[in-house]
């Protein structure tokens, strides 16, 4: 207990180590409709997936897969939203002995190529309105074959007949498949499910390569274990006793090729046997409002924009809309401010809990309890079989005194492998200590309180999240860096009320150049998802740097911050 003073804290039912079983990720998916047949897995506008269809549907698919040559630790990709679509195609992949590479949908062509050639990818999954994307991509990847779904396939009758006359074109769905792609709905007609082949996949076998940001700005696909998948989602679910197996509704608006969704939703959810509600869009807030309206869902995972963007709603402020159905919410991805906190609280009867967590230890490892004491500012304590420790940065090996700060290193059940093809990345963060396990180093500086709660200092590392996404600052700088028009950036990432973080750029344009703010960000549409795109653009003079050159971004933003946070964007600027 003085070692890990968090456990006095825990709530009752929550133990401090779990049992955890020797089984592949999608054993859950199999218990739960063997427990649960007749209940939705997945309801998308109404439309119904039981656990016994999905369980079957991903049979089919492995078969399916198995046909076409994928065996066990290929690689195959996610290009698709968050309908029932991506949970057939993940479990269909896991089933067939793949491992799953689910890439965000908002990228460009220029960022799928490098995660699908990293990853090695030969088959992806895609959504039909982001075909044309991956057809651009796919010229300068590996990838031989695309399996397209509409998003039609899983919406009700009535509903699919309209979104044909009505939307379907207009909205990029409806496509022509080139020579060798297939439509996932032909695939599926030409097997069964017990077609399926029954593999010996153990929890040491791999399941997800997960791509996070790295030291250098380089995207690293973290190597992913079912050990650690079923460690982390068992984790989530003994963190908030009370939950009902069979009964709960999972509102599943956070994306889930994102790590964060995929692990504190997604699979949590199919844990405990719950439904998860599908939204594609959590932009969309009537959809999102009428999705709580409709199906009353009793867990909300999401990030604090996400409950921000609810709690400042007009109908939800005029009472329109009630949201005591839900019980319980994990807030990640970026900082909950206790405004958001206790009003998403108050207008729900719920319980909002902020934690913390990263790809290379899918998803979550600290939280803050959903009943016992929530500290301001706090991530919470350690999940759970997880250790955690304030480590100094100097020596890399000496543990801090409680309340100094640190590196936040972590040791625990869901920890990754290591990096895809990267030894040097995975030995600077997979480190031994004086103890002889094996650490994290996750590069958050941190301290911990006498009670055992972690605060979030800094970032060691100078990634941006924009609304809980990722962005790092080289990629960025590389795309405006290579207009003709300018001379050199800096790109960091500068406080926002309702994203938590966004993108701010400073610029230095050549000599005798004109140039605007609206010049770079059309120029960086063409290369970077929206949340990469600068929501700020200063023009400068010249940039503050080291004396080997390099840009200093921290001091950009003591800049802005000094200047209150309101320094002119400079709409126009001659070099």
């Amino acid at each position: 207990m003085e070692q890990h003073p968090w456990l006095a804290h825990y709530d009752n039912g929550v133990p401090y180590t779990i049992d955890y079983p020797s089984v592949p990720i999608y054993y859950f998916l199999e218990e739960s409709a063997r427990k649960y047949p007749d209940q939705p897995c997945t309801i998308f506008k109404g439309e119904v997936i039981t656990f016994q269809e999905m369980d079957a549907i991903t049979d089919t698919l492995a078969a399916a897969l198995a046909g076409m040559g994928v065996g066990k630790g290929d690689r195959v990709g996610i290009f698709i939203p968050n309908t029932p679509q991506f949970v057939m195609v993940y479990f269909g992949i896991l089933k067939a002995g793949g491992v799953v590479v689910a890439i965000n949908s908002m990228y460009t062509p220029p960022e799928i190529v490098y995660q699908a050639n990293d990853a090695g990818i030969e088959v992806m999954f895609v959504m039909s309105n982001f075909y044309k994307t991956m057809k651009t991509a796919q010229p300068k990847t590996k990838i031989k074959t695309l399996i397209v779904t509409n998003i039609k396939e899983t919406l009700p009758p009535a509903m699919k007949v309209l979104f044909t006359l009505l939307k379907e074109r207009r909205g990029g769905f409806r496509v022509k498949l080139a020579a060798g792609d297939i439509w996932l709905q032909d695939l599926l007609t030409k097997y069964k499910p017990e077609d399926r082949p029954h593999l010996n996949i153990g929890p040491d076998d791999i399941a997800l390569l997960q791509y996070s940001g790295g030291t250098t700005g380089i995207s690293k696909g973290a190597v992913v274990m079912h050990s650690n998948l079923v460690a982390n989602s068992l984790q989530i679910d003994y963190w908030m006793p009370g939950m009902v197996p069979g009964k709960e509704i999972v509102l599943m608006a956070i994306p889930l090729f994102h790590v964060y969704g995929m692990v504190a939703g997604m699979l949590f959810a199919l844990s405990l046997g719950a439904s998860l509600v599908m939204v594609p869009n959590p932009r969309d807030m009537p959809d999102l409002l009428g999705n709580i309206r409709k199906f009353r869902p009793t867990v909300f995972p999401g990030i604090p924009l996400l409950y921000n963007a609810i709690n400042n709603h007009p109908d939800v402020i005029a009472g329109k809309y009630d949201l005591g159905s839900i019980k319980a919410c994990i807030s990640g991805s970026a900082p909950l401010m206790r405004d958001t906190k206790e009003r998403f609280e108050a207008l729900s009867g719920g319980k909002v809990a902020e934690g913390y967590g990263l790809s290379e230890a899918p998803t979550a490892t600290h939280c803050n309890p959903l009943w016992g004491m929530n500290k301001t500012g706090s991530i919470g304590m350690p999940f759970p079989d997880v250790d955690a420790k304030i480590i100094n940065m100097d020596d890399c090996n000496t543990e801090m005194k409680t309340g100094e700060i640190g590196e936040l290193v972590i040791h625990g059940p869901q920890v990754m492998k290591g990096y895809h093809n990267m030894p040097g990345e995975t030995a600077l963060h997979l480190r031994k200590l004086k103890d002889d396990k094996l650490w994290l180093f996750t590069g958050d500086i941190a301290s911990m309180d006498e009670d055992g709660y972690f605060y979030i200092v800094d970032r060691k590392k100078e990634l941006i999240k924009p609304g809980g996404e990722q962005v790092w600052p080289r990629e960025v700088e590389e795309v405006i860096s290579a207009h003709p028009k300018v001379l050199e950036v800096g790109v960091a990432g500068i406080p926002d009320p309702l994203r938590g973080e966004v993108v701010k750029a400073w610029v230095v344009v050549k000599p005798g150049q004109t140039m605007t703010e609206k010049e770079i960000k059309v120029w960086c549409k063409k290369s970077l998802a929206r949340f990469k795109i600068p929501r700020q653009v200063e023009f400068r003079s010249e940039l503050p740097k080291t004396t080997v050159g390099k840009v200093l971004r921290r001091e950009l933003v003591r800049q802005h911050l000094e200047a209150g946070g309101k320094q002119k964007t400079g709409r126009t600027f001659v070099g």
